[in-house]
């Protein structure tokens, strides 16, 4: 089997490219810069497209069995993640993996959830084979918070006090080369969900425990988290986000015990719990 994974040098993308080379999978990435080929493991190819060009995706499925698909999240996303599913119309796929978001129908409102759905509908329209992937908020987010949780002991991501069912970006890349290799996944759509459901001061307190020093919880203020982000980000991104931030806290972001009960049997193992990450992670950063 030959799978183009989309953008595959970004935090999920690249661990599933791994996964699949695990599995002896040939594996090409899509990717819009051609810089970034150097970063990707040896044997893995490079296609230099973009999903939001017709040339691009009327030859997105050429010399390639499968796709991962992912959408970079922003204005286009939407528009970019139906090109992609009317080019792999033409081509002679034999499955797509798609990449969405735990609860996107819940809170369809927000951009980067909402763009995913009409992505959804699309695939099941398509009569290609495919699984939906809707993981929770990935544990590997909180590598954005390093400079704030070691050099200021705060954990600033506003999660509030009803949790999250966070998600390790690698029990991601598992799930969905199981997906593509492993019989029995078309049509399904599965939640990716942690073990654990994470308020903010549940994870600054892992964070104290595991660096053995004081990390306390930034709150659940949305105009200081909004003011201070930014300064770093887009200001459509922090507006989507701050809306996303905004259903967590009011609505929680949890998964039911059926949930993970089914991500345990797709994986054949339970979900990495994020203490488990925190211990790693802080592990490494001290070292």
């Amino acid at each position: 089997m030959h799978v183009l994974v989309t953008g595959g040098t970004g935090t999920v993308r690249s661990q599933v490219v791994r996964e699949l080379l695990k599995r002896n999978v040939e594996v090409s990435v899509l990717t819009r810069d051609a810089s970034k080929a150097g970063t990707l493991p040896d044997g893995v190819k490079t296609v230099v497209g973009d999903l939001g060009e017709p040339a691009s995706v009327r030859h997105i499925s050429d010399n390639v069995d499968a796709v991962f698909l992912v959408t970079a999240v922003g204005p286009k996303e939407a528009h970019e993640g139906l090109m992609a599913v009317t080019g792999l119309r033409l081509g002679g796929v034999t499955r797509i993996v798609y990449l969405s978001v735990h609860h996107a129908d819940t809170a369809a409102w927000l951009p980067h959830f909402g763009a995913k759905i009409g992505v959804e509908a699309a695939l099941a329209a398509t009569g290609i084979p495919f699984t939906i992937l809707r993981p929770n908020n990935f544990h590997q987010n909180d590598y954005w918070f390093k400079d704030a949780i070691l050099q200021y002991g705060v954990y600033p991501q506003p999660l509030g006090s009803l949790g999250a069912s966070r998600v390790d970006v690698r029990d991601i890349a598992e799930a969905a080369a199981i997906a593509f290799t492993e019989p029995g996944h078309d049509g399904q759509t599965y939640d990716l969900v942690g073990p654990d459901q994470l308020t903010g001061e549940k994870t600054a307190q892992i964070w104290s425990r595991v660096l053995g020093k004081e990390v306390r919880y930034g709150g659940d203020d949305l105009d200081a988290w909004e003011k201070q982000f930014l300064q770093y980000l887009p200001e459509h991104i922090v507006f989507d986000f701050r809306e996303m931030y905004d259903f967590f806290q009011k609505q929680g972001f949890t998964a039911t015990p059926e949930a993970v009960a089914r991500h345990t049997t797709l994986l054949g193992h339970a979900p990495r719990s994020f203490e488990a990450f925190a211990e790693e992670t802080a592990a490494a950063w001290k070292g």
